[in-house]
Protein backbone atom coordinates (compact mmCIF):
# COMPACT_ATOMS: atom_id res chain seq x y z
CA UNK A 1 0.00 0.00 0.00
CA UNK A 2 1.44 3.37 -1.00
CA UNK A 3 0.47 6.98 -1.67
CA UNK A 4 0.75 8.32 -5.21
CA UNK A 5 0.63 12.04 -6.06
CA UNK A 6 -0.03 13.68 -9.40
CA UNK A 7 -1.17 16.97 -10.83
CA UNK A 8 -4.87 16.22 -11.38
CA UNK A 9 -4.61 16.33 -15.17
CA UNK A 10 -1.56 14.01 -15.09
CA UNK A 11 -3.25 11.30 -13.01
CA UNK A 12 -3.16 8.09 -15.06
CA UNK A 13 -6.52 7.41 -16.65
CA UNK A 14 -6.95 3.96 -15.05
CA UNK A 15 -6.55 5.54 -11.59
CA UNK A 16 -8.74 8.56 -12.40
CA UNK A 17 -11.54 6.19 -13.48
CA UNK A 18 -11.35 4.44 -10.08
CA UNK A 19 -11.38 7.79 -8.25
CA UNK A 20 -14.55 8.84 -10.12
CA UNK A 21 -16.15 5.50 -9.23
CA UNK A 22 -15.58 5.99 -5.50
CA UNK A 23 -16.64 9.65 -5.74
CA UNK A 24 -19.88 8.42 -7.31
CA UNK A 25 -20.31 6.08 -4.32
CA UNK A 26 -20.08 9.07 -1.98
CA UNK A 27 -21.78 11.75 -4.09
CA UNK A 28 -23.95 10.17 -6.78
CA UNK A 29 -24.62 12.23 -9.89
CA UNK A 30 -28.18 13.36 -10.49
CA UNK A 31 -30.27 10.91 -12.54
CA UNK A 32 -29.58 11.42 -16.23
CA UNK A 33 -26.44 13.48 -15.56
CA UNK A 34 -23.52 12.12 -17.51
CA UNK A 35 -19.97 12.75 -16.39
CA UNK A 36 -16.94 11.38 -18.21
CA UNK A 37 -15.40 8.92 -15.78
CA UNK A 38 -11.86 10.06 -16.51
CA UNK A 39 -12.59 13.83 -16.64
CA UNK A 40 -10.81 16.26 -14.35
CA UNK A 41 -13.00 17.81 -11.66
CA UNK A 42 -11.33 21.02 -10.51
CA UNK A 43 -10.54 24.47 -11.86
CA UNK A 44 -6.97 24.29 -13.27
CA UNK A 45 -6.31 27.78 -11.86
CA UNK A 46 -6.33 26.18 -8.38
CA UNK A 47 -3.42 23.89 -9.33
CA UNK A 48 -5.26 20.70 -8.27
CA UNK A 49 -2.98 18.01 -6.91
CA UNK A 50 -4.40 14.50 -6.48
CA UNK A 51 -3.25 12.12 -3.76
CA UNK A 52 -4.29 8.47 -3.94
CA UNK A 53 -3.81 5.62 -1.48
CA UNK A 54 -3.33 2.57 -3.71
CA UNK A 55 -3.04 -1.10 -2.87
CA UNK A 56 -2.04 -3.47 -5.69
CA UNK A 57 -3.52 -1.18 -8.34
CA UNK A 58 -6.75 -0.48 -6.44
CA UNK A 59 -7.47 3.07 -5.24
CA UNK A 60 -8.63 2.79 -1.63
CA UNK A 61 -8.84 6.51 -0.84
CA UNK A 62 -8.37 9.76 -2.75
CA UNK A 63 -8.34 13.50 -2.21
CA UNK A 64 -7.32 16.64 -4.00
CA UNK A 65 -5.36 19.61 -2.73
CA UNK A 66 -6.35 22.96 -4.23
CA UNK A 67 -4.14 26.02 -3.79
CA UNK A 68 -4.23 29.75 -4.35
CA UNK A 69 -3.07 32.98 -2.82
CA UNK A 70 -5.46 34.71 -0.46
CA UNK A 71 -5.40 38.01 1.37
CA UNK A 72 -6.50 38.05 4.99
CA UNK A 73 -6.18 40.90 7.50
CA UNK A 74 -4.05 42.78 4.96
CA UNK A 75 -1.52 39.96 4.49
CA UNK A 76 -0.96 37.57 1.57
CA UNK A 77 -0.78 33.84 2.17
CA UNK A 78 -0.24 30.80 -0.05
CA UNK A 79 -3.20 28.68 1.03
CA UNK A 80 -4.29 25.17 0.23
CA UNK A 81 -7.43 23.23 0.95
CA UNK A 82 -8.63 19.66 0.86
CA UNK A 83 -11.32 18.71 -1.61
CA UNK A 84 -13.17 15.54 -2.62
CA UNK A 85 -11.82 13.44 0.27
CA UNK A 86 -13.25 9.95 -0.23
CA UNK A 87 -12.60 6.32 0.73
CA UNK A 88 -13.81 3.29 -1.19
CA UNK A 89 -16.98 2.06 0.58
CA UNK A 90 -15.70 -1.47 1.23
CA UNK A 91 -12.38 -0.13 2.61
CA UNK A 92 -13.83 2.32 5.14
CA UNK A 93 -13.12 2.08 8.85
CA UNK A 94 -9.52 0.87 8.40
CA UNK A 95 -7.69 4.20 8.74
CA UNK A 96 -7.02 4.68 5.02
CA UNK A 97 -8.71 8.08 4.83
CA UNK A 98 -6.98 9.30 7.99
CA UNK A 99 -3.60 8.20 6.62
CA UNK A 100 -4.20 10.07 3.36
CA UNK A 101 -5.53 13.24 5.04
CA UNK A 102 -2.48 13.32 7.36
CA UNK A 103 -0.17 12.84 4.35
CA UNK A 104 -1.93 15.71 2.54
CA UNK A 105 -1.28 17.98 5.51
CA UNK A 106 2.43 17.16 5.32
CA UNK A 107 2.39 17.58 1.51
CA UNK A 108 0.98 21.09 1.90
CA UNK A 109 3.71 21.96 4.38
CA UNK A 110 6.47 20.53 2.16
CA UNK A 111 5.12 22.30 -0.93
CA UNK A 112 5.70 25.64 0.80
CA UNK A 113 2.12 26.65 1.54
CA UNK A 114 1.67 29.07 4.43
CA UNK A 115 -1.50 27.41 5.66
CA UNK A 116 -4.17 24.85 4.93
CA UNK A 117 -7.88 25.74 5.27
CA UNK A 118 -11.02 23.84 4.37
CA UNK A 119 -14.49 23.10 5.66
CA UNK A 120 -16.00 19.80 6.61
CA UNK A 121 -19.38 18.64 7.83
CA UNK A 122 -19.52 19.01 11.61
CA UNK A 123 -19.71 15.23 12.25
CA UNK A 124 -16.33 14.83 10.48
CA UNK A 125 -14.45 17.28 12.72
CA UNK A 126 -13.02 14.56 14.99
CA UNK A 127 -11.84 12.57 11.95
CA UNK A 128 -9.84 15.54 10.62
CA UNK A 129 -8.51 16.37 14.08
CA UNK A 130 -7.25 12.79 14.38
CA UNK A 131 -5.18 13.47 11.21
CA UNK A 132 -3.56 16.58 12.70
CA UNK A 133 -5.93 19.37 11.61
CA UNK A 134 -7.46 21.81 14.09
CA UNK A 135 -10.87 23.44 14.16
CA UNK A 136 -10.67 27.18 13.60
CA UNK A 137 -13.16 28.68 16.08
CA UNK A 138 -15.81 30.93 14.58
CA UNK A 139 -14.16 31.02 11.15
CA UNK A 140 -16.26 31.08 7.98
CA UNK A 141 -14.77 30.40 4.56
CA UNK A 142 -16.26 32.54 1.82
CA UNK A 143 -16.06 30.71 -1.48
CA UNK A 144 -17.46 31.40 -4.91
CA UNK A 145 -16.42 34.78 -6.27
CA UNK A 146 -16.59 38.34 -4.91
CA UNK A 147 -19.68 38.86 -7.13
CA UNK A 148 -21.33 35.56 -6.19
CA UNK A 149 -20.04 34.63 -2.72
CA UNK A 150 -20.64 31.14 -1.35
CA UNK A 151 -20.10 31.24 2.44
CA UNK A 152 -19.73 28.16 4.61
CA UNK A 153 -22.26 29.54 7.11
CA UNK A 154 -25.15 29.80 4.66
CA UNK A 155 -28.53 28.39 5.71
CA UNK A 156 -28.69 24.61 5.56
CA UNK A 157 -24.93 24.17 5.99
CA UNK A 158 -23.43 22.77 9.18
CA UNK A 159 -19.75 23.26 8.44
CA UNK A 160 -16.64 23.54 10.58
CA UNK A 161 -13.52 25.29 9.30
CA UNK A 162 -10.38 23.22 9.77
CA UNK A 163 -6.85 24.61 9.49
CA UNK A 164 -3.15 24.24 10.08
CA UNK A 165 -0.56 26.99 9.99
CA UNK A 166 2.74 25.98 8.39
CA UNK A 167 4.89 29.07 7.87
CA UNK A 168 6.14 31.44 10.59
CA UNK A 169 4.09 34.28 9.03
CA UNK A 170 0.91 32.19 9.10
CA UNK A 171 1.53 31.04 12.69
CA UNK A 172 2.04 34.66 13.72
CA UNK A 173 -1.27 35.65 12.04
CA UNK A 174 -3.20 32.66 13.40
CA UNK A 175 -5.34 34.66 15.85
CA UNK A 176 -6.59 36.90 13.01
CA UNK A 177 -8.24 33.84 11.42
CA UNK A 178 -10.33 33.03 14.51
CA UNK A 179 -13.90 34.35 14.45
CA UNK A 180 -13.42 35.82 10.99
CA UNK A 181 -14.73 35.60 7.45
CA UNK A 182 -11.91 34.29 5.26
CA UNK A 183 -12.33 35.27 1.61
CA UNK A 184 -10.95 32.31 -0.32
CA UNK A 185 -12.95 32.88 -3.53
CA UNK A 186 -11.90 29.75 -5.43
CA UNK A 187 -14.36 30.49 -8.26
CA UNK A 188 -17.49 28.99 -9.77
CA UNK A 189 -16.23 25.42 -10.32
CA UNK A 190 -14.85 24.76 -6.84
CA UNK A 191 -17.20 27.05 -4.96
CA UNK A 192 -15.99 25.97 -1.56
CA UNK A 193 -12.98 23.75 -1.46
Amino acid sequence: MHILSFAEEATPSELRVQVREIQEQAWPSAPGESVAVDATVHDPALRPWSMLLVDEGTVLAALDILAKELVHAGERFAAGGLSTVVTRREARGRGHGRRLVAAAREAMRSRGLDLGLFTCDRPLQAFYESAGWQALPGAVLVGGTPHTPFPSDQPGFDKVTMADFFSPAARQARASFHDSRIEVYPGEIDKLW
